[in-house]
């Protein structure tokens, strides 16, 4: 449950998503604003889940939980929330790490002044780009505070707010109670952030505060090309944002099913080799609770690096050996002692993704790829020349065979048919097949999509009736 919660982060930060920035507001203003976001966020989320919670989104009952702060380490704060925010407490005043939901960190700010005063942060550090991690950042900031951040996190924010249009549109998609198009509200703007300290891969960035000595160090990998972490040598606390996900440990998010840019998965792995130096006995991340224990942490990032590797390795010598990708996607595994929770990253998704990172998007088997003529403009043309009856006794063929996967691709094929009813209802035969075998893995992402599918495949029996 917990980990479906996670995933609607960014559909819960599309309805305060901002297209105006109005630098004049004052914090107070914008925390006013958010206040008032944040409410009705909640009564839209509520009035969703309350109206239509077939397909089980929890994302109203996340943002409605109440923010909380408690102490998860000595002089370490957290306030609760989609994305957690964090206070390091100081001799000599405080580090922000992390400033949350843009519609709930003015409430995550507020208690946590409540516990450590009303003054300005020292600096504020920012784990990367996404909004339910730097949607605070204005608040906390009265012009004092340092803003420390990855060297590509300006170019991340850049890409992610060109194409917010399009992204929303794909978010929409698993995430339907989205409203069609992003909504602004003036000053909630959580884009545009300009860093006073940008951390590059090869340097870290060091300092010490009163009594605390901080290293922030650039950790690329699976949540992006600006990562960062920050390290707290003397108490052996690392707070990870999100480079091992929202669960620890699992298979990494390298391919994200609702898009960004291609993530490197020998960058995540050097970047786990490069923490595995530290000696952590306290992991903090971004979401949910942290994790305690030297080793339970040291075995748990070895197995995901060693995973990681595992994947890529086997990847590149079935190209080098000239196997066909859907192969590769089929026969790579993780062996017994690697084995990882897929809820979040998923496999076979990572071991195209690795293939197409090499190789792009032309696989050298069907030419047709290289044109812009799709599939989809023979289909009708097909159709008039097929059996129809026939190609759909073999659709249910493959269904009572249980091979979804080939029964999908004959669906695909017969969208051009005039029979729309009966290719409707072996979709519909089709898709829950396909989702009984994914709750064996449970990559949230796959069931979301398909449950989208199915959905529509409903509303499409709605309207041929």
């Amino acid at each position: 449950m917990k980990s479906k919660i996670l995933l609607v982060t960014l559909g819960v930060i599309a309805i305060a998503t901002v297209a105006i920035n109005l630098d004049f507001l004052t914090s107070t203003a914008r925390q006013s604003v958010a206040s008032v976001a944040s409410k009705a966020a909640i009564k839209n989320l509520s009035g969703v889940m309350a109206d239509n919670n077939a397909r089980g989104f929890a994302a109203a009952e996340l943002i409605t939980l109440p923010i909380n702060v408690t102490e998860v380490a000595r002089g370490i704060y957290k306030a609760s929330g989609v994305g957690n925010t964090y206070v390091v407490t100081t001799s000599a005043g405080y580090v922000v790490f992390d400033t949350g939901l843009v519609i709930q960190a003015a409430e995550q700010k507020q208690k946590l002044q409540a516990v450590i005063g009303n003054s300005e942060p020292a600096k504020i550090i920012l784990s990367h780009s996404h909004a339910d991690h730097v949607g605070g950042a204005r608040f906390w900031s009265e012009g004092n505070a340092q803003l420390i951040a990855h060297e590509e996190f300006e170019e991340e924010q850049r890409y992610l707010t060109e194409l917010n249009p399009y992204l929303h549109g794909r978010n929409r998609t698993l995430f339907p109670w989205l409203p069609e198009t992003p909504r602004t509200l003036p000053g909630m703007d959580f884009r545009g952030l300009e860093p006073d300290i940008l951390v590059d891969n090869d340097v870290p960035f060091r300092f010490t505060l009163g009594d605390r000595r901080f290293e922030v160090h650039a950790t690329p990998g699976a949540e992006g090309a600006d990562n960062i972490v920050l390290w707290l040598p003397d108490d052996k606390v690392l707070l990870s944002g999100d480079f091992f996900g929202p669960q620890f440990p699992q298979f990494p998010n390298i391919f994200t099913m609702r898009g960004e840019k291609v993530r490197k998965p020998v960058e995540y792995s050097q970047s786990i080799g490069r923490l595995l130096k530290f000696d952590i006995e306290t992991l903090i991340p971004g979401h949910l609770e942290p994790i305690q224990g030297a080793d339970t942490i040291r075995a748990g990032m070895t197995r995901i690096r060693d995973a990681v590797d595992f994947v890529h390795d086997q990847t590149v010598a079935g190209m080098n050996a000239g196997r066909p990708l859907e192969t590769l996607m089929r026969d790579i595994v993780l062996p017994e002692r690697l084995a990882l929770s897929q809820t979040h990253g998923k496999v076979s998704w990572a071991v195209k993704s690795i293939w197409e990172y090499y190789a792009t998007w032309f696989h050298f088997d069907r030419t047709s790829e290289l044109y812009a003529t799709s599939q989809s403009t023979i289909l009708r043309d097909l159709a008039g020349v097929l059996d129809q009856q026939a190609a759909l006794s073999l659709v249910q063929s493959k269904i009572d065979d249980n091979r979804p996967e080939q029964a999908l691709l004959l669906v695909e094929l017969l969208e051009g048919i005039d029979d729309a009813t009966a290719l409707n209802r072996l979709r519909l035969h089709v898709l829950q097949q396909l989702k009984d075998v994914a709750l064996q893995t449970g990559n949230d992402y796959e069931l979301y999509w398909l449950d989208s599918e199915i959905e529509k495949a409903h509303e499409t029996a709605r309207l041929i009736k």
